[in-house]
Formats: structure tokens, sequence, C-alpha cells
């Protein structure tokens, strides 16, 4: 199995979430469910291929909602399009996968790793998403910002249903 470089730009980011290992670990093998809590805020996902299986392909689109205070997308003016696969699924306790956006931009090539792990912890799973490879073209202030806001939308999916926060 290929592994990612270790000399690559990289982000931590982990949220505790309230629920189990398995709900959440079924929240990253629905294309509808990737679909919604994915995308960072002020965007939409649409997930074109995806199949969750060792060495499936995925192909997804993520469009800004608002084009006019949207920053130049990677694949077009308004959305960032990436293709990959999955690289391991370890049941309940991780997920890997690489991709590559669709851009004619050299600051955005290159593959991606994006490594997603679940642990158990008092009150529900710690999901930590470890991203390596970071294309130059993305601030990695914004892959973090990015990064805590779908794990923000994946706690809201699998707590309430819904992929924006609730207030308790």
């Amino acid at each position: 199995m290929t592994q990612p470089s270790s000399k690559g730009r990289s982000t931590r980011v982990s949220q505790i979430i309230k629920a189990p290992r398995e709900v959440v670990y079924r929240a990253f093998l629905e294309p509808d469910a990737v679909a919604s809590w994915l995308a960072p805020d002020g965007m939409k996902g649409h997930v074109h291929t995806f199949e969750p299986r060792e060495g499936g392909k995925l192909r997804m689109s993520l469009t800004y909602l608002d084009r006019q205070d949207s920053p130049r997308g990677k694949t077009s003016e308004d959305t960032d399009t990436f293709q990959g696969k999955f690289i391991e699924l370890r049941h309940d306790e991780k997920i890997v996968q690489v991709f590559e956006f669709e851009s004619e931009q050299p600051e955005f090539a290159g593959e991606m790793w994006m490594t997603w792990s679940l642990a158990d912890v008092d009150g529900g799973t710690q999901v930590t998403v470890l991203c390596e490879d970071i294309p130059k073209g993305i601030r990695l202030e914004d892959n973090e910002t990015g990064s805590r806001q779908s794990l923000r939308k994946l706690a809201a999916f699998v707590e309430h249903g819904t992929d924006e926060p609730v207030e308790l």
C-alpha cells in the first residue's frame, strides 16, 4: 500500500461527537451523508462517484453558495471538484482517502491524503482528521478552518440528523 509523503504540509483537527463509533463511521459510507456534512460552511457538496471500499473511487464537487462572496474555485469560478480513492477502510476505526483537485492551476496539483480516525472517549467518539500533502495553493489556516466546519457538521448530522449545529 502506498503511503503519503511525510514531507508535505499538513493539518490535524479533532472533535468529540456524541455518538458511538459505528454511527459515526456509517456517516462516512453513505454518499448523501457525506454530501451533507463534508462541505465547509458556505458550500454545498455533490457526490458524483462514491465506492466506499478499499480501492474504490470517489469524485465530489463543492460549490460556493454565494458566488459573489466566494474566493475563486479550484476547478471553476465557484466550484472545487476532486477525485480520488479509498486507500483503507478499517471498520469503525479509520478511513484513509487520497485525492487530487481537478484544476488547471499548478498550485493545486498533487495528491492530498486525508486520514479520519475514530476513537472511543467518554461521551462518544473523538474524530480526528489528518490532512497531508496539502497543495501549496491552499492556505493551511483555510484547510484547518474547513476541517473544523466539516467536523461540526458531521457532529450535527449524527447527533441530530441535520448538517446545521443545534443549540441545546
